[in-house]
This record gives structure tokens, C-alpha cells and sequence, in this order.
């Protein structure tokens, strides 16, 4: 007789080991981590992993899923949240820029991750995800600044963060109040406005 599977629990072991392996990615790197190393740090078996993954690269997929998925409605979420426009603005760059290991941990895996994808097309499937999903958010921001030009402006938007994370990622001591302060002006003269506010 075939196991019965809890769907609740079978959801949580994939985040666990999702998590896990996001972790190993950032410790190792793309290139460097192996299911081995993913499964000793999980404190699982490689056949587990490849039970719920089927493959190294399906693995790596998910996490990327996982984890953009998490910052994108996060982000979503805090400027649905946020009362004024300029709260918003407030709410995105936090969520960009949200803790200085946080931030370092994310945006390192997120470059390892493009560069592996520009030679693996199921990687790369993923990554265009991420980036629909992230240009439906920097877009919902860029209409602050109305509706003409906003596709243009989300795409700057987007220019400006990401140019940020990699001077994060170089930066050996970096102060996330000065890059969340860079962030905003940058935002702020994106849209047009002048001062602090509208």
C-alpha cells in the first residue's frame, strides 16, 4: 500500500527545504552548491530532494520561485498597506532594501542565479517570471507619477534598484539607511515630484 501524503505537510517540507537550499546557495554559489551539500544542510537525504524536485535544476527553480514570489507580495502587500503615496514609496524601498544580511543574501543569490539562467532555459523561464511579476509591481509604483510615461518609468524604476543592489553587494560596509535614502530620491525624481512628497 502506496504512503498517503499530507498535502500541508508535504507544503511545509518543500518550504523547509527550499529555504534550506536558498541558504546553501548563498553559503556555495550556483556553480559551486551540489544536492549533497543541499541535503546536509537541510538534514536530509539527496533522495528526498530529488523526491520533491526531481533535479538539481528543479530545485533551484523552485527556490527562485519561492523566494521572489516572497519579496514580490511583500512589496505588494506594504503598498496596499501604506496610506499616502508617499508612504508607499516608503514601503517599496524598505522592501527592497529590508535589513543589510537580508538584503546581501537575496540580491547575491538573485545574480548568481540570473547569470546561471542565461545558460539554462528553464532557468532563464523562471526568470522572466520574476521579472513580469516585478514590472506589474514597479508599475503600480511608476503610476504615481501618472499614467503617461509609466511604462517607461517602471522600467527605470526597476534600473535604479537593481543598479543599487550590485553597488550594495560591493559596498564592504555598507549603510542600508544611505542606500534606502539614494533609493528614494532616485524614485522620487523618477516620478517627477519635488521636495519629500507630491
Amino acid at each position: 500500500m502506496a504512503r498517503r501524503v499530507n498535502p500541508i505537510q508535504d507544503r511545509a517540507r518543500r518550504a523547509a527545504l527550499e529555504r534550506a537550499a536558498y541558504l546553501a546557495i548563498y553559503e556555495r554559489g550556483y556553480a559551486g552548491v551540489t544536492l549533497a551539500d543541499i541535503a546536509r544542510h537541510a538534514g536530509v537525504s539527496k533522495g528526498t530532494l530529488a523526491y520533491h524536485f526531481g533535479s538539481r535544476t528543479g530545485l533551484l527553480a523552485a527556490v527562485m520561485r519561492r523566494f521572489t514570489r516572497t519579496v514580490t507580495v511583500a512589496t505588494r502587500r506594504a503598498l496596499r498597506q501604506a496610506g499616502t503615496p508617499e508612504a508607499q514609496l516608503r514601503s517599496y524601498v524598505d522592501n527592497q532594501f529590508y535589513g543589510v544580511e537580508n538584503t546581501r543574501r537575496f540580491y547575491t543569490v538573485s545574480l548568481d542565479f540570473l547569470a546561471a539562467a542565461t545558460r539554462d532555459p528553464e532557468l532563464m523561464a523562471v526568470q522572466r517570471d520574476f521579472l513580469r511579476e516585478t514590472l506589474a509591481l514597479d508599475l503600480e509604483l511608476a503610476r504615481l507619477g501618472g499614467e503617461e510615461g509609466a511604462g517607461e518609468r517602471a522600467r527605470l524604476l526597476r534600473a535604479l534598484v537593481e543598479g543599487l543592489s550590485v553597488r550594495f553587494l560591493a559596498d564592504p560596509e555598507p549603510d542600508l539607511e544611505a542606500y534606502r535614502a539614494e533609493c528614494l530620491r532616485g524614485l522620487r525624481a523618477l516620478l517627477g515630484w519635488r521636495g519629500s512628497g507630491l
